[in-house]
Formats: structure tokens, sequence, C-alpha cells
């Protein structure tokens, strides 16, 4: 198969904007935060879930099993974000190639998300399995 037959394949998961993204997240929608611990104690959205993706702690089948925890409870919107937009996308990506559906980048990350004035806490993650909720 050549590697313009893969690009087609890929799909490619829809982004909002963060005050969309804060309306899901309202609406009860989950949010998945992908970036590293230490950006994450730093602030973060309110009611968020955190797993670091493209770290030793959170590889890509970790995301995966923990969107299956995710999955078995919800059937919302995954909001997938981090600090500008860009490893958000990457595991929107990761997620949506992997067959679920529903999940939808924050264009812009906690960058955005902070600029826009959106509500914000500092807590520090709890650790579950590879990931943290």
């Amino acid at each position: 198969m050549s590697s313009n037959a893969n690009a087609e394949e890929a799909v490619m998961p829809r982004s909002v904007a963060v005050t969309v993204a804060h309306e899901l997240l309202t609406a009860g929608h989950r949010y998945l935060d992908v970036r590293t611990v230490k950006e994450f104690s730093g602030g973060h959205a309110v009611e968020v879930c955190l797993c670091p993706f493209l770290t030793p702690i959170c590889d890509t089948q970790s995301l995966n099993l923990l969107m299956q925890k995710l999955y078995d409870n919800i059937r919302k919107i995954i909001l997938g974000g981090c600090l500008s937009g860009k490893r958000s996308l990457m595991a929107a990506s990761e997620l949506s190639n992997a067959g679920f559906t529903g999940i939808t980048d924050v264009a812009g990350g906690f960058s955005a998300w902070v600029e826009n004035g959106l509500p914000t806490e500092q807590k520090e993650p709890v650790r579950q399995s590879t990931c943290f909720l």
C-alpha cells in the first residue's frame, strides 16, 4: 500500500474553538488533556482527564485503553486539548483512526483557553493505571 493510500485512509477529527469546547464541557462532554503532568499542574480546564500523550507515562496504547474505559461509561463527544493544539490533534487523529467516534480537537489548546478567559483550576492529577483521571 502506498503512503498516499495510507493518507487517504486517515481520519481527520474535527476541531472546535475553545469557546465551543467550553460549551460542550458544560453540557457534560469529557475533556481529555494530553499535556505533560507539569503543564497540567500549572493550570488546566475544570473537570478534565489527564493522559500525557507522547510521554513514557501515556503512549498510544495507554491512550486507547483509557478511551475504552471512558467509552464504556459514556457515548458523548471527547474533547482533546493540549498547550497549543498540536499534540491534541495528533492524539485525536490516533483515536479517530483507532475507530473512536466523536473525537473533537480543541483548537488553540490551553493557551487559547486562557486567552479567552475560560475557567481554569490548579489541581494535581490523580494517578490511575497508566493515565491520570
